[in-house]
C-alpha cells in the first residue's frame, strides 16, 4: 500500500473533523483537544492541529486559551445572515456560470448529478457523501467563470453554511427536494438559461433559510421554557 502523502493527510483529516461537526457527532459547545481527536481519528497531532486552525478560520470551532477548542454554537441570527449572503453571491455566480461555463464545467456538473442519483436510494450511511456532492454542485458553479476571488468567497461561505444545510436535510428530511433542485439548477446552467437558473438558486437558498431559522428559533424557545420551568 502506498503511504498517504502529507498533503492528502492534511485534507482528509480536515474533512474528517469537519464531518464530525456537520453531522453533530461533535455538538455545538463541545470541548475538543488535539489529543482526543488524535486518538479518535488515528492520526498524529500535526494534521489535527492544522485541521483545527483551518476550522477556526471557517468559523466552525473556537480557540480556548489553554484548554483546546470548542465547537462553535450556531444560532438563528448567524444562519439568517449566512443564507442572505449566499443569496447575493450565488445568484451572481450562477449568472456568470450561465454565460461563461465551459463544456468541461458542464460535464463536471452532470457527473456530480449522476453520482448523486446513484446514492439517492442507498444505505443512509451514504447520506454524508450525497450531502458533499450537493455542496460540490455549488462550488463547481462558483468556479465556472474563472473568477478566483468570487470562487474563494463562495467556497468559504459554503464551509460556514454546511451545518445549516445538513440540519435542513436531516432534521427536516428535505433530501428529495434538494435532489430535484440541484438537478434543475445544473440543467439550467448547462442550457445557459439565466432566468431559470436564477429562479432555482433563489428558491434553493430561501427555503432552507426559512426552515433552519424557524427550527433554531423553536429550539431556542423550548430551551428557554425548560429553564424557566426548572426555576419555578
Amino acid at each position: 500500500m502506498r503511504p498517504t502523502s502529507p498533503i492528502r493527510l492534511r485534507h482528509s483529516t480536515y474533512d474528517a473533523v469537519k464531518s464530525l461537526i456537520i453531522t453533530g457527532q461533535l455538538p455545538p459547545g463541545a470541548r475538543v483537544t488535539e489529543a482526543e481527536l488524535t486518538e479518535r481519528l488515528g492520526v498524529s497531532r500535526t494534521p489535527i492541529r492544522e485541521a483545527l486552525n483551518r476550522l477556526e478560520r471557517d468559523g466552525l470551532v473556537e480557540g480556548r486559551a489553554k484548554s483546546g477548542y470548542a465547537i462553535a454554537c450556531f444560532d438563528a441570527r448567524t444562519a439568517r445572515e449566512a443564507f442572505d449572503l449566499r443569496a447575493t453571491l450565488e445568484v451572481q455566480a450562477v449568472l456568470l456560470a450561465c454565460r461563461h461555463a465551459s463544456d468541461s464545467h458542464h460535464q463536471a456538473l452532470r457527473a456530480i448529478i449522476t453520482e448523486r442519483d446513484g446514492l439517492a436510494d442507498q444505505d443512509p450511511r451514504f447520506k454524508l457523501r450525497e450531502f458533499q456532492l450537493g455542496m460540490k454542485v455549488h462550488r463547481t458553479i462558483a468556479e465556472a467563470d474563472d473568477n478566483r476571488m468570487l470562487a474563494r468567497i463562495v467556497h468559504d461561505l459554503l464551509d460556514r453554511c454546511q451545518v445549516y444545510v445538513w440540519m435542513d436535510l436531516t432534521a427536516l428530511d428535505n433530501w428529495q427536494a434538494a435532489r430535484a433542485e440541484h438537478r434543475a439548477l445544473v440543467e439550467a446552467v448547462c442550457a445557459r438559461d439565466e432566468a431559470c437558473a436564477t429562479q432555482v438558486i433563489t428558491a434553493y437558498i430561501a427555503d432552507p433559510r426559512t426552515n433552519v431559522v424557524d427550527l433554531m428559533e423553536a429550539r431556542r424557545d423550548l430551551r428557554a421554557m425548560a429553564v424557566a420551568g426548572s426555576a419555578q
